[in-house]
């Protein structure tokens, strides 16, 4: 038990580090981990709006009211409101995420910001957990190195989406930058692509102006 409680801390610790825009190595995210007020308060430090740039990253998915969209591994909700605020009230945004601690923050937050269009899910590590056909766009940012098993994950995702449905990844290039993952984590825009078309995807589009990330949208083949 005390093993399987050290590998889900270092997880998490990884998953902070993902999204953190300060650089610390693991002893310091273990000890950031520990304090869930202030791990949180670091996910979403405004630091991390100068590189992730989320109004320009909504302007380029080009949201239209009414879509129903899962963002995974949503963390504390830094992408899930803002996506909820464009698509609407008669809109969806799954907020799918492993952590308890973050399922009930996004709650928290839904509650008090009277976001209705917000359905938090507690979700497995190889499993969304959503319907078949219920969502128009997958939204994945800085997370999919931490999924367990990729393959089935892909094949669960490809069954999730709507006809005419998309996955958007955006990650940290493969090399070494002031934040994010440690190097050995990251996974290379090329090594990606090559990835998601082995599993039944193509590259529908590719947005080019984060600073230090890939940003991909696939569509089913």
């Amino acid at each position: 038990m005390k093993t399987l409680i050290l590998v889900v801390g270092l997880l998490l610790a990884v998953g902070a580090q993902a999204q953190d825009p300060a650089k610390r190595d693991h002893q310091q995210m273990h000890r950031l981990h520990n304090d869930p007020k202030v791990y949180m308060k670091a996910l979403d430090d405004p630091k991390r709006d100068e590189y992730q740039k989320p109004h320009e990253v909504l302007s380029a998915l080009n949201i239209k009211p009414g879509e129903v969209i899962a963002d995974i591994g949503a963390g504390t909700g830094y992408f899930t409101f803002r996506l909820a605020h464009h698509v609407g009230a008669k809109g969806k945004v799954y907020a799918v995420d492993v952590s308890p601690d973050m399922i009930r923050h996004i709650n928290r937050r839904s509650r008090d910001a009277k976001a209705t269009n917000v359905v938090a899910i507690l979700a497995d590590n190889d499993d969304p957990l959503l319907p078949e056909q219920s969502v128009n766009r997958i939204f994945i940012c800085d997370v999919w190195h931490h999924v367990d098993n990729q393959t089935k994950y892909l094949a669960l995702m490809k069954k999730m989406l709507k006809p005419g449905g998309e996955i958007v990844m955006i990650d940290f290039h493969k090399k070494e930058l002031p934040f994010g993952p440690p190097l050995q984590m990251k996974i290379a825009r090329e090594d990606l692509i090559k990835q998601l078309e082995t599993n039944g995807f193509r590259v529908a589009k590719e947005h080019t102006f984060l600073p230090h990330q890939y940003f991909l949208v696939f569509a089913p083949k």
